[in-house]
């Protein structure tokens, strides 16, 4: 295989690789490190004797990963305030046909998900994502990590159990949540209390992510009389200059604000029931850079 030909055969599963390290990590530049290190790996291998390119490829990926993730600290033992995943840039509505496929990779890389997925260990993580959001058989992540198959169907069983107590419960249609995140906007930035309390459930809960680096909430809030008068204030005091852009983050709508041509945060909505659920506000900029263009 030329420098060339490998080149392309990395590119060809970069997509499926970042995917990957993203879920495993919830941070774009670890995974994009990761994916850098795969490559190298990549391109000093013998390439001959690998019969799968892409197997092969996720396997490095994800060995890398989960030791990265080892090297991670507890990030609630040094992070300020409530922690979120980056908000990750998605196009599934436009790349994947199958509408029970699409549900699935935008289940496996939402907000809700990925906060539980942090209190799962590296290979609990690891095998929940393969198996779950890139539907490997049990044979070949036990192949990947180097673990017996029924040591890896446990993992993959208490791993699920996890995530199934811990996340909320959502609705995913699509059409629902833009809809309900474009009335969010409308009352929340015309300082429309009561329009704001009629979207909201009345135990939603608010999360902000700033890490000590912008103005967001330090706790998370619960209810909607505290949730409906923290973003009628909050919309009050950030004044004019300020507009919004919807697109899909993190496998469903989003609203991306910005500040001129900078981006200030990120509002993305849980939806159950017709009514919102849960109000995430990602205003740290170090996660906001990749939104930038």
């Amino acid at each position: 295989m030329t420098t060339d030909t490998a080149t392309d055969v990395f590119e060809e599963h970069r997509p499926v690789l970042l995917g990957v390290a993203y879920r495993m990590l919830g941070r774009l530049a670890d995974a994009e490190d990761v994916v850098q290190d795969a490559w190298l790996r990549w391109s000093a291998a013998d390439r001959a004797a690998v019969r799968e390119p892409r197997g092969y490829l996720v396997r490095v990926t994800t060995r890398l990963a989960i030791d990265r993730l080892r090297q991670i600290k507890t990030r609630g033992e040094t992070y300020v305030g409530p922690w979120l995943p980056e908000p990750y840039a998605t196009d599934f509505a436009d790349t994947v046909p199958d509408t029970a496929e699409r549900a699935v990779l935008a289940d496996s890389v939402s907000l809700a998900v990925l906060v539980v997925l942090e209190s799962l260990s590296p290979l609990e993580r690891a095998v929940f994502v393969l198996r779950e959001a890139f539907g490997y058989p049990y044979a070949e992540i036990a192949a990947m990590l180097d673990r017996g198959e029924a040591a890896v169907r446990q993992l993959a069983g208490r791993a699920r159990r996890h995530v199934d107590e811990r996340r909320p419960r959502y609705d995913v249609d699509p059409a629902q949540r833009r809809d309900l995140t474009e009335r969010f906007l409308t009352a929340a930035a015309g300082g429309d209390l009561q329009g704001l309390m009629s979207l909201l459930a009345p135990d939603v809960r608010l999360v902000g992510d700033s890490g000590g680096k912008a103005q967001a909430p330090l706790r998370v809030l619960e209810s909607a009389d505290k949730v409906g008068r923290f973003l009628v204030g909050a919309a009050r005091k950030s004044g004019a200059g300020l507009s919004f852009r919807l697109m899909e983050l993190n496998g469903g709508p989003a609203a991306l604000v910005l500040s001129g041509d900078k981006p200030d945060s990120v509002f993305q909505l849980d939806v159950a029931d017709g009514r919102i659920q849960a109000v995430y506000i990602i205003r740290n900029p170090d996660k906001l850079r990749a939104l930038a263009a």
